[in-house]
Formats: structure tokens, sequence, C-alpha cells
């Protein structure tokens, strides 16, 4: 009974201290770094929500002191918990178990983070940041390495932000497994605005994290913030796109800092968007060709499954376009044979078939209404990847 008694007294302590951090929150000024400096100085948010105006004037006279203790004594925490809780707004904090293992070992960690959906104790996830600008050829990769790290159990950690995190969180829902978006505003903005309906579908298996509360828009400022935790949560981070002056190198900055493994995705001589990706090989990335680069690395055994490289097994195009009893299928099936991630221009589709001019714009038409390829400006295509 004692051992019971002691252990429901810890969980109660636990939830208090919690409701706490909540409130402190929820004062203009008082961020995650004001509340990590209340707790290291007063031992934890309740003894600073206990303490006396003279004691909480000792950290300084700043303006945010002053609001602190203006709005103590005006805050009711359990209604701000019950506003959370209407919003399906949760919380966690490094002394609970489903906290993000890899983050509670950081000095900057989150005294509190704001999520929705599931997170599970024991949980490890790999980051896949890049471009918002992202090329076909870069969205093929992270839809693809997301899907095989999702099929591995692994957590897919990005952005939600448009491009190379948005293949990211796609990729491990069409593989069936969990991904996390850490947002850099409150959970009640979720932005871009058109990734609304994919946040929905996170949800189902995954989480949406912050460590702002409701009511913080996205601001410009924020975002290097999110990035150390989209870092501070994963076993690693790869690169798929990034320009020489890209904010997914922010994200690998934070890597470095918390000792995280640094991968990168090699691209076209050609692209702009692998510049921040090739810079990053030559100072020690490690590259990235198929997942099993990244298990290897970091001491993950592999599942026994049958990984599709990306353009190397067209059986399920073939199978798509069998299906639709199609007259042209041999026609198409030589055009896509020239096919891959990277822009091919009709011209040099027709120099390479055996057919018309006509006749390769009749059959790229007919594939792209198949789905099978997509067309990019400048007449030029490149297949379409499905997860």
């Amino acid at each position: 009974m004692t051992m019971v008694s002691n252990k429901t007294r810890a969980e109660s302590d636990i939830l208090e201290e919690k409701l706490i951090r909540i409130a402190f929150h929820s004062i203009p000024g008082v961020g995650s770094g004001r509340l990590r400096q209340l707790i290291a100085y007063f031992g934890s948010a309740l003894k600073a929500w206990q303490a006396t105006e003279n004691g909480l004037r000792k950290l300084g006279t700043e303006s945010w002191v002053n609001l602190l203790i203006q709005q103590r004594s005006q805050l009711d925490p359990r209604q701000i918990e019950n506003d959370l809780a209407q919003k399906e707004i949760k919380t966690v904090i490094p002394e609970e178990k489903h906290y993000p293992a890899l983050l509670r070992e950081l000095a900057d960690a989150p005294p509190l983070l704001y999520y929705k959906g599931k997170l599970e104790p024991g949980e490890e996830g790999i980051a896949i940041v890049g471009s918002r600008k992202a090329t076909p050829y870069g969205r093929a990769a992270a839809e693809f390495l997301g899907k095989e790290l999702a099929k591995q159990g692994l957590v897919v950690v990005s952005g939600l932000a448009r491009g190379i995190d948005t293949a990211a969180h796609k990729g491990a829902l069409a593989g069936k497994g969990k991904t996390w978006a850490i947002l850099g505003s409150g959970l009640d903005y979720l932005y871009p605005p058109e990734n609304r309906r994919l946040a929905e579908q996170i949800l189902l298996e995954g989480a949406l994290l912050s460590e702002f509360p409701p009511g913080v828009p996205p601001e410009p400022q924020f975002f290097p913030m999110r990035n150390r935790l989209i870092s501070g949560v994963a076993q690693g981070v790869v690169v798929v796109e990034a320009a020489l002056r890209s904010g997914a190198l922010i994200t690998v900055d934070c890597a470095l800092e918390q000792g995280r493994e640094v991968f990168a995705i090699p691209g076209p001589i050609f692209s702009g968007q692998s510049k921040g990706c090739h810079q990053l090989l030559r100072q020690g990335a490690k590259l990235v060709e198929d997942v099993e680069d990244i298990l290897s690395e970091l001491s993950f055994a592999p599942r026994d499954l049958n990984t599709e490289m990306i353009g190397k097994d067209n059986s399920k195009r073939v199978n798509n376009l069998d299906s639709k009893r199609t007259k042209n299928l041999p026609e198409q099936l030589e055009i896509l044979s020239f096919l891959s991630d990277l822009p091919l221009h009709i011209d040099q589709i027709v120099w390479q078939s055996s057919l018309t001019s006509s006749q390769v714009a009749l059959l790229l038409l007919e594939l792209q209404l198949a789905g099978e390829i997509e067309q990019l400006p400048g007449q030029r295509y490149v297949l379409a990847h499905k997860c």
C-alpha cells in the first residue's frame, strides 16, 4: 500500500507541476527560456508560482517579471487546462514517460510541450528536412525515404512546411507508419493552411507538436527554434534538398550541436536546390542512396521488407496500365523506360525512341492521364513517384 501511495503521490505532483507550467506559459513573455529560468532558480514551477514578490524580483526588474507578478494572481490554472482540453490540445513535460526521450537529454529541452495526437514512450525518430521549393526529384526522394523509414517502425519527423516536409510526411503515411510534425506556432495555427488535411491524417497515428502555447502565430523568428526540436527528437537528420542559404541548414547546425548524425541526398549537378546537400557531403555528412545507408549508420537492424528503389521497379506501373486495357501498352512502357526522377525534354524522348514526335506527344498525354508521369515547365517530363 505504501508503494502505491508513493506512486500516486508522485504522479499527482507531476500533474500539479505541469498545471503550473501551463499557467506560466500563458503569460506573455514567459516562453520556454523564461520558464526554464524560473524552474532552475526556484527548483520547480510550483515553487516559483508560490514565491513572494521579492523572491521573483531577484530574477531581475525586467518588464516580464512585473507582468508575471501582476498576472499570477489573476490566472486560474484549471481554467487554462480546460481551455486546452476544449481545443483537444494535450501537454507533456520531461518528467513524464511519453516526453520524447532524446529531447529530454538536451539542456534547452522545452519544459512543456503541447501536442495533438499520440505520443508513446520509447519512440525513435529520423528527421527529414529540405527546401520548400522542392523539385520533383526532391519530393520523390523524400516520399520514398519517409515511406521506407516508417515501414521500419521509425517515426518520421519534419515541420509540415511546403516541399520536402510535406513529401516526407506523406511518405510516412503511405508506409502505414507514424510521423510527427513540429510547428513554429501554437497548435491552433496550422501553417501552411493548405496542409490542414495532411495534419488531420498525421493525427490518426502520429502527432503535431509545439513548444508554443495556443494563440501564438507563425513568425519568422520562431522557425529556427522549431528546427532545434526537429533535430532534437531524432536520432539523425536527413537533408533531401537544400540551397546554399536554406533553413534546412539551420536544422543541420542544431543537429551537430546536439550530437545527431547528419545525412544528405546527392542531387543533379545543375540543380541549385542540391548545392547545400553537396556542401554537406563535402563537409562529412553521410551520403544516402537508400534507406539502409541510414539504418546501418544508426545501428538499426532493417526489417525484412521488399524495398522499392526509385525508378528501378516499374511493375506497379505496368499493372496499373494493363488494368486500363490500353491498346498502346508496349509503346507506353517504352516511354517509361526512358524516364526517371530527372527531367527529360520531349525532344530527347523522341530522339531515344523508335516513335514519331506526334506518337510520343500522344503517349506522354496518356501517361499523364494515367498518373504515371508529370509534366514540368518547358515540355520536360519525370516519373510520378508512387509511395
